[in-house]
């Protein structure tokens, strides 16, 4: 059976955890921050998780090897 083929602009936005989760990082935290409140930009540091469970399969399925 051939390898499979990752798809790459998931796989630079999405990381598997251990247990399985998808993670990711949250966008709007790149430019224009001035006017972005502090606590809103510190939201924005922490990492999250996929709550949804088919999008967490969907992209699991386009990350074969994690």
């Amino acid at each position: 059976m051939p390898k499979l083929k990752t798809k790459k602009g998931v796989a630079k936005r999405f990381k598997l955890t251990k247990k399985g989760k998808v993670k990711y990082h949250a966008c709007g935290k790149g430019h224009l921050l001035t006017n972005k409140d502090s606590s809103r930009i510190r939201s924005l540091r922490r990492g999250r998780t996929i709550a949804n469970k088919k999008l967490e399969t969907y992209l699991t399925r386009m990350l074969p090897y994690g």
